[in-house]
């Protein structure tokens, strides 16, 4: 494995399928939320529904999973399922990878760590309060913070804390694609719940591999 120690100031995450899987909360979170729109009645959320749209902006999924519906009518959904993954997932939360926090003391002690995800306002605050992982990160922002691209994110988190030699670590091809936009290489997570078959200048298959590589 290629080593990367002193190349980098700083390390900027995605959240889904990179720090956490959160697929199962998530997955019955939407269902009940669905529940709650007579004209969802026939719809069935599953595990497998939920990682084909991780990693998209929150206003991204609804249109790709429910076509169908009228602007208001997914705009509706949307409102349910954003409530209801919040609850569910204050009570229930995801699923850390494996020894996800001695490996982000690890890194903490030479980089500067972020967090920049498509989810929702609201999102990132509960992993890490749920979590105890607010000592780790500096800072993190998000799609339902302005509504922009994961892209502008990076670049943003890049630009507020004047970072000079930033990499992003994600798990999907539209991680990929972010961060060559914004200019920051790219770290390709294989665990999580996409494939990028290159252009990464480095690949984990598991998050402890980082401790190798930094």
């Amino acid at each position: 494995m290629n080593s990367l120690k002193d190349k980098f100031d700083s390390i900027i995450f995605d959240l889904d399928g990179t720090l956490w899987d959160s697929t199962d909360t998530v997955t019955e979170a939407w269902q009940t939320a669905l529940a709650k729109a007579p004209y969802m009645s026939d719809e069935v959320m599953t595990r497998d529904r939920v990682r084909s749209i991780t990693g998209m902006t929150y206003d991204k999924i609804f249109e790709t999973l429910f076509p169908f519906l009228s602007h208001q009518q997914r705009e509706e959904v949307k409102y349910l399922c954003s409530v209801s993954e919040l609850e569910i997932l204050h009570k229930k939360g995801g699923t850390l990878y494996a020894n996800l926090a001695d490996t982000l003391t690890y890194l903490g002690k030479k980089y500067k760590l972020y967090i920049v995800s498509n989810c929702q306002s609201g999102y990132i605050e509960l992993f890490l309060d749920l979590h105890n992982m607010h000592p780790h990160f500096l800072a993190h922002q998000c799609f339902g913070t302005k509504g922009n691209p994961k892209a502008d994110n990076i670049r943003d988190i890049v630009t507020d804390h004047n970072l000079k030699n930033p990499v992003y670590i994600g798990d999907t091809t539209g991680d990929y694609e972010s961060a060559t936009k914004a200019g920051v290489p790219f770290i390709f997570a294989s665990y999580g719940f996409g494939k990028v078959e290159n252009g990464q200048i480095a690949t984990i298959d598991n998050f402890e591999e980082l401790e190798q590589i930094f």
